[in-house]
């Protein structure tokens, strides 16, 4: 087994990523028109959430039910930067305060606020994507972590977190756009970025930077502090006895999950053109921690399937069936959560791996039958013995 290999968590894991590869980065581009390869982009911006959910719930056992605060401030970050460059002086000239976004100007604001210069740099955007969402991260871990707080009180704490962010954004809506939060966004540093080519390469950018926090993701599980999040998921105080700081290792891990959800953020609002409080809050929260359980909470690779499945079925459900898709993804929910335990990749490992060995062991050996010897012809002449007088 090569360094490669190793890291990805084996030949079984290179092949898996390899496969998700080709289907993101092949299949779906190739079959699929824009307005459904749109879709599925805006799918795997989700699946970033359900990554870093695996490395903090699965691996850490930390359950955060309020991931949609990262994946909302990484959103915002972005969609404030667009929003200034959509917002130069020429395109609002009718406004009374030209040169600043619309709903200030509705709001009676006649000044762009301190905090939003900094975002006339794509620069500083693309630091404050990653800094913000992980400096949060660590505010919230210090004040929990350091006092063990966990389990079903930790997840408490995250649900209030979210409903306070979104009460505050819904309140400030001359900072922040309110209830309708930033829209109409255009351009990408003088880029169109709502034209149809714009938004394919919008999606392999997306489809690149998710495998990368795939690898990143299995790198930290392959690396001694994978083994410590499960030994300490299984056994925290004897992992705290045997030296090790155990608050610190949540608060990395924790943070690392804040700043995948917030990338994800950034590129839903590149790619969808906009971003609300109705990202923010506890109900995309827990559908988020959804999309990581029906995937498999322990694997990488099924979180993001977890993601594609569960929000096609929202799509397609709420195409076909309007009046009942809300029923059928609640049974979607329930089956998967009373027959498939550990989700996908649990079903895969339970049932489907273990049905392809038994296949190969059959076929293994028809295989190794030697062929049958050739049988002697009617021409060859017999041979007789001669016996000496």
């Amino acid at each position: 087994m090569n360094a490669l290999d190793k890291l990805l968590g084996g030949r079984q894991g290179t092949l898996g990523l390899a496969l998700l590869a080709l289907l993101i980065l092949v299949v779906f581009p190739l079959s699929l028109d824009a307005l459904r390869l749109g879709m599925i982009g805006k799918y795997l911006t989700y699946a970033f959430v359900a990554v870093g959910l695996v490395l903090c719930w699965g691996y850490g056992g930390i359950l955060s039910l309020g991931q949609g605060v990262f994946f909302g401030l990484g959103g915002y970050c972005m969609a404030m930067f667009l929003k200034l460059e959509a917002s130069d002086p020429q395109s609002t000239a009718i406004q009374s305060t030209p040169g600043i976004p619309d709903f200030m100007d509705w709001n009676q604001i006649t000044e762009l606020p301190a905090l939003w210069i900094p975002f006339q740099s794509f620069g500083f955007t693309l630091l404050a994507v990653i800094a913000v969402p992980a400096l949060l991260a660590v505010v919230i871990g210090l004040a929990m972590f350091k006092r063990r707080v966990g389990d079903v009180y930790f997840s408490i704490v995250t649900q209030a977190i979210a409903l306070i962010l979104t009460v505050l954004i819904v309140g400030q809506q001359g900072l922040t756009g309110g209830v309708n939060g930033i829209t109409d966004l255009k351009t990408l540093l003088g880029w169109d970025i709502r034209d149809d080519s714009a938004k394919l390469v919008l999606y392999f950018i997306n489809a690149a930077l998710l495998l990368g926090c795939i690898v990143i993701g299995k790198f930290i599980l392959a690396s001694k502090l994978g083994r410590l999040l499960m030994a300490m998921r299984d056994k925290e105080e004897r992992v705290r006895f045997s030296g090790y700081d155990v608050a610190s290792f949540k608060i990395f891990v924790y943070s690392v999950a804040a700043v995948f959800s917030a990338i994800g953020g950034a590129m839903f609002t590149l790619q969808v053109g906009f971003m609300s409080p109705s990202f923010v809050g506890i109900v995309p929260s827990i559908e988020m921690v959804i999309f990581a359980a029906v995937g498999g909470r322990m694997s990488l690779l099924g979180a993001v399937y977890g993601a594609l499945l569960v929000n096609y079925g929202k799509t397609y459900f709420s195409e076909s069936f309007p009046e009942l898709w809300l029923y059928l993804m609640g049974g979607l929910f329930i089956v998967v959560v009373m027959y498939f335990p550990n989700g996908l990749a649990g079903f895969w490992d339970s049932h489907v791996r273990p049905w392809l060995r038994r296949l190969a062991r059959r076929r293994a050996p028809l295989a190794n039958i030697p062929a049958p010897a050739p049988a002697a012809t009617q021409s060859e002449p017999a041979k007789t013995l001669e016996v000496q007088p």
